[in-house]
């Protein structure tokens, strides 16, 4: 099994994960550069065409990549590679975290609303677990502040590379921040924790002050380990509670184990993840009523990939791909 900052970790003895990669150049190891085309509708105040897919624009984004190699000679990373003609300057570097099929399910969502209303204009926004940056760089282009987090200086380093590279799309009054989150550390840090003489990614009061603000949270692809997922919903609660109104976008694809006690594949790490949620109505996955008697902080609503197109070509969304907006439970509060 991977994490996020591309580190083997064993797997137990009772469980077997399934290949979850996309696809990549093969006997290749170390940096490679990929091509991403994405298709967009006009912006809905420059057009009267609002909500004609038809009449798009394309944006050429290209990424450097880092492929690494296990034991076996399979390669850990997997990326796609897409032709284009003449390449614009836009692009991402990733090195050492990867763009998984969820993360690119999250950027056409955002894309969609960023292309069909004003939702996310002017918003103060935080990525959580961002790898690459890709979501929280193309919010850039119409939120107010974004806040693209992960933990390791290796990972955050990819990310500002990306900010740097891509800056040009931003919208002229954009800020963007990448800063170290570490979900298992205390939130908010602690006051002498608060300096650039602490780290380059360190935050400084003023900016936890803003991200008290935000009204969006975004994340992809941080649900594979139950450690993580308890740690992620950790401080998924403390970041929302500053805001009881804030939103949080997930998108995560199933990780499938073959278990021995139960001798069949299972997603055993998905049945955790519902377990932090309730919705409207139960179902078999684990969810729970809202009329439970120990409830959970979190309202999740399943969102319906079936209307949201694919601004990002030629990559196979698949079947295991869930888009969740997740809310503070307000019952449990009281």
């Amino acid at each position: 099994m991977e994490r996020e900052d591309g580190i083997q970790q064993p797997l137990s003895s009772e469980q077997v994960m399934s290949e979850v990669h996309l696809g990549c150049p093969p006997n290749h190891s170390g940096p490679h550069l990929s091509h991403f085309t994405i298709s967009l509708p006009p912006r809905y105040e420059n057009s009267i065409l609002r909500g004609n897919t038809d009449a798009v624009e394309d944006m050429s984004i290209s990424a450097s990549t880092m492929f690494d190699l296990d034991e076996d000679g399979d390669l850990i990373l997997t990326r796609r590679k897409s032709k284009l003609s003449s390449p614009k300057k836009e692009g991402f570097y990733q090195e050492l975290s990867f763009v998984w099929r969820a993360e690119l399910v999250l950027t056409d969502f955002v894309l969609h609303l960023m292309s069909t209303s004003s939702d996310f204009d002017k918003v103060v926004a935080l990525e959580l677990g961002a790898g690459t940056g890709l979501v929280g760089i193309l919010l850039a282009r119409v939120a107010k502040t974004v806040f693209i987090t992960d933990h390791g200086d290796e990972v955050l380093e990819n990310c500002e590379k990306n900010v740097d590279l891509n800056a040009e799309i931003f919208h002229g009054k954009a800020s963007v921040h990448v800063r170290e989150l570490d979900w298992k550390d205390s939130w908010p840090p602690q006051e002498e924790n608060t300096s650039p003489s602490k780290g380059r990614y360190s935050w400084t009061q003023s900016e936890i002050e803003e991200l008290k603000k935000a009204s969006l949270l975004l994340a992809a692809d941080v649900i594979y380990s139950d450690d993580l997922t308890d740690a992620f919903f950790s401080i998924l609660k403390k970041l929302m509670l500053d805001n009881p109104e804030k939103v949080l976008y997930l998108a995560m694809e199933k990780r499938y184990n073959f278990s021995l006690d139960d001798l069949d594949v299972v997603a055993n790490g998905y049945s955790h993840f519902r377990s932090y949620l309730i919705t409207e109505q139960a179902d078999d996955a684990g969810c729970k009523q809202l009329d439970s008697a120990s409830e959970p902080f979190f309202v999740g609503e399943q969102i319906d990939l079936r209307y949201i197109p694919c601004y990002v070509r030629n990559y196979n969304r698949g079947n295991d791909v869930e888009l969740w907006k997740i809310k503070l439970n307000h019952k449990a509060l009281s």
